[in-house]
């Protein structure tokens, strides 16, 4: 079977301690993270963990299967690169000379679509939102002209689809609600 990329995205109760519980799914199957990305969810008290990984379909199944038994994960799914949108920020800190007599610096900025966020005596901060083979461009370009730094985010992803999660959480609000009526009132 073919590897690609997947992105799995975890929801689970904001609690001490999860990160690592989930990560530990990955390190007994000998799974690498390519990035992690930790932030709140549409839903109070709710975390998201967005996870890139690069296996088989057949893998990213099973991982995903034995993270939605871990206790307080509310629920994990999976997508493939077509069913998302997403973007990651990369930070890169360049010698200030290297902007002295030439535009090369400058031309590339803008044919990256990159913006400077810092102007100091001794180094410029540039960042660059897009995709890691983008930032990564950015990075070896840089990496001939000079670099002090590099620092690249985790991938931020939204759902094409509707948020799997809410429906799903509407579900078992029905089937609770459904639960708790008096026997009598399923049989209708």
């Amino acid at each position: 079977m073919e590897t690609k990329d997947f992105t799995i995205t975890v929801f689970i109760e904001n609690q001490t301690g999860q990160l690592a519980r989930v990560v530990s799914v990955f390190s007994r199957r000998h799974i690498n993270i390519e990035s992690l990305t930790a932030s709140k969810s549409s839903i109070e008290g709710i975390h998201r963990f967005t996870i890139v990984v690069h296996v088989t379909e057949d893998q990213v199944q099973k991982l995903v299967a034995q993270i939605d038994k871990q206790v307080d994960v509310l629920k994990a799914f999976y997508y493939h690169p077509d069913e998302i949108v997403f973007q990651e920020i990369a930070l890169y800190k360049v010698p200030t000379h290297i902007f002295s007599n030439s535009n090369k610096v400058e031309n590339l900025i803008r044919r990256y679509n990159a913006r400077i966020l810092e102007i100091e005596p001794e180094y410029i901060v540039i960042e660059k939102t897009g995709h890691a083979t983008e930032t990564e461009a950015l990075l070896n370009e840089l990496k001939n002209i000079g670099i002090f730094e590099f620092a690249r985010s985790g991938r931020v992803a939204i759902v094409r689809p509707m948020e799997r999660l809410n429906n799903y959480l509407r579900k078992i609000e029905q089937d609770q609600h459904f639960s708790s009526l008096p026997s009598q009132l399923h049989d209708l």
